[in-house]
């Protein structure tokens, strides 16, 4: 199956200039979304990951199936404000501003083999936050497992290091 015959090119979204790279005609077919999340659990069992760490929300969408089938837990990292007990937070700097990341403090016991799992690898940031986050709790990122990664941006120099798989390159 040719998974890049389900995303979407969207010209000039969100501002002139740019090639939004649609997902959700990939999400809203059960064969294609089966394929990507199947590729995904491969690369878990290869690293043999025993937790799913996913960053809001499009991790949530991938890491949640990732972590069913492999059957072992899904620990969410959200924006500031949104998880109810105490967090952990990593700060980060934007081309223009900053952002920042929180994941409850009991989320991951020390020593456990985690994947990262999110749509896209662009630039890197996100990813880069959340790996802090895993490591200042005493997990050991194994892997990070993406859907998409926009090659240009150059999101796996951040990730040095790291055990990187993505499906679809552009």
């Amino acid at each position: 199956m040719n998974l890049k015959d389900y995303i979407a090119d969207i010209p000039d979204f969100p501002k002139p200039g740019i090639l939004f790279r649609d997902i959700t005609p990939l999400m809203g077919d059960g064969d294609a979304f089966k394929e990507a999340c199947d590729l995904m659990v491969n690369f878990a069992k290869e690293v043999k990951a025993d937790l799913v760490v996913g960053p809001e929300s499009r991790g949530f969408i991938f890491g949640c199936p990732v972590s069913f089938a492999m059957n072992i837990g899904f620990v969410p990292v959200r924006k500031p404000g949104k998880l109810p007990r105490d967090t952990v937070s990593y700060r980060y700097d934007l081309e223009y501003g900053s952002n920042e990341l929180h994941i409850h403090k009991d989320g991951i016991k020390k020593g456990q083999r985690v994947l990262i799992v999110d749509d896209l690898l662009a630039t890197g940031g996100t990813v880069e936050a959340t790996i802090r986050l895993v490591e200042e709790l005493g997990g050991e990122v194994v892997g990070c497992a993406f859907l998409v990664e926009l090659s240009d941006l150059k999101g796996r120099d951040l990730l040095k290091g790291y055990n990187i798989f993505t499906i679809l390159t552009y």
